[in-house]
């Protein structure tokens, strides 16, 4: 007769367990744990096989893979500045009307002072609120201390329908000059003030 051998564990109990995973972790292997070496001997790797690549690639190729790339870099850094800029534009909104008591005549006059002396920025800001002030005192608007210029652009646009599209331009422009630290041309400060002529009429 012949006698039936036991079935072999499936499970190791907790002490050779312990043990196996140390005799494992032993292994070479996992004693390169210097992750900044392994990354750089991998950048090392694909930067030798460029190379490579490159010196069998006829010069041409090469200089035009390079134009590339950098074309990249640059379109990538672009994108990246007018996101940004762009987000912190649309966050940045705030009052026209000020608690300076000023005629539009005045702030008219300041931009104009502003824009010869190349200051573009402020020529903008006083430009578009002597706009909303000298229709504040023609009777066309109402004297909201707590206007934004959107809601100034919004009331002008329904008093002057063909001039919608330049009036939102002008109040985005002070939004973003103003409150978006972005900065402004000549040629916006002189079509703010032009628009402001042409409302004025």
């Amino acid at each position: 007769m012949i006698e039936r051998l036991k079935d072999p564990p499936l499970h190791p109990s907790p002490d050779e367990g312990r043990s196996l995973l140390r005799r494992e972790l032993l292994k070479p292997e996992y004693n390169d744990s210097n992750i900044i070496d392994r990354i750089l001997r991998k950048l090392q790797e694909l930067l030798d096989d460029s190379v490579n690549a490159a010196s069998d690639a006829s010069p041409l190729s090469t200089f035009a893979a390079i134009v590339t790339f950098v074309l990249l870099v640059l379109a990538l850094g672009w994108l990246v500045s007018r996101a940004r800029g762009g987000a912190r534009a649309e966050k940045a909104e705030g009052p026209v009307f000020t608690d300076e008591r000023v005629s539009a005549k005045e702030l008219r006059r300041r931009a104009e002072l502003a824009l010869g002396e190349g200051r573009h920025e402020l020529a903008v800001v006083d430009g578009f609120r002597a706009l909303a002030v000298r229709q504040v005192e023609r009777g066309r608007l109402s004297d909201n201390p707590g206007a934004t210029a959107d809601e100034v652009a919004g009331s002008l646009a329904e008093l002057f329908p063909p001039h919608r599209p330049r009036v939102d331009a002008s109040a985005q422009l002070f939004d973003a000059v103003l409150y978006g630290d972005r900065p402004a041309t000549r040629d916006q400060a002189v079509s703010v003030l032009s628009l402001d002529d042409e409302l004025g009429r």
